[in-house]
């Protein structure tokens, strides 16, 4: 594939990836920075590098650059001589990833519980859709630490 080709589809993808974290409840700035952070060869860019590349103002990346930090999505780092800011998305270990998927399914089954304790018909179409929700949900968090381990087993 040649590289405008690769680069043409790269910048395709940005815009799907960027649609997708929209309907995750990203702003979309947020999340074509995502995107170009996760797609693009160059893992790291200067801010000035992201403004350009989105052709976004830098009041919009600022603050993109922040929601996505605070979320733990990128980072940044520095080098020595260099007083650039240089932004990467943070590729930790699946563990982690695991784990704060966990935590947010945990928070999404308390909210839950109490949805269902407040509906006056606990029979309701919406209560029993809820119910079901949080049976899957409970389901998905038993089995897993089963499946942490058979994937440590399979990688």
């Amino acid at each position: 594939m040649e590289d405008i080709e690769r680069i043409t589809k790269q910048k395709e993808l940005i815009e799907h990836i960027g649609r997708q974290n929209e309907r995750e409840g990203f702003q979309p700035v947020s999340a074509r920075i995502l995107g170009l952070l996760m797609v693009m060869d160059k893992e790291e860019y200067t801010f000035d590098e992201i403004v350009e590349e989105m052709q976004i103002s830098k009041s919009s990346a600022s603050t993109a650059l922040k929601n996505l930090e605070i979320r733990g999505i990128i980072e940044y780092i520095t080098y020595p001589g260099d007083r650039k800011r240089y932004f990467r998305f943070v590729s930790g270990e699946i563990d982690g990833m695991i784990n704060e998927m966990e935590t947010n399914m945990k928070k999404k089954l308390a909210t839950i519980n109490q949805i269902i304790e407040l509906k006056k018909d606990p029979n309701s179409r919406n209560a029993t859709f809820l119910k079901n929700v949080l049976k899957g949900m409970e389901f998905f968090i038993k089995n897993l630490d089963e499946l942490r381990i058979a994937y440590k087993k399979d990688h």
